[in-house]
């Protein structure tokens, strides 16, 4: 996915809908949040329409990433190998 950085920009499967027939078909254009972003070079894209993200995403988002969506807006941190 094209997100107009020089790394790589993918929608995290996990966040989609379990039906694939209600998952965004390629070229789509629509709107995504960052969900992750580490050391890896790659970002991982959350869907902002509902209509395309999972059903139970609240409970999901709790279970695996707590912070969320207080980390909206923070920085990404350093790579994991890094030392500071």
């Amino acid at each position: 996915m094209d997100i107009g950085l020089d790394v790589g920009g993918f929608v995290d499967v996990l966040l989609l809908p379990e039906q694939e027939e209600r998952w965004p078909v390629e070229g789509t254009v629509a709107d995504f949040e960052v969900w992750w972003a580490d050391s890896r070079q790659q970002v991982r894209l959350k869907p902002s329409d509902p209509q395309y993200l999972r059903a139970d995403f609240a409970d999901f988002a709790a279970r695996v990433r707590p912070s969320w969506p207080s980390d909206i807006g923070r920085p990404v941190g350093p790579p994991a190998h890094q030392v500071g």
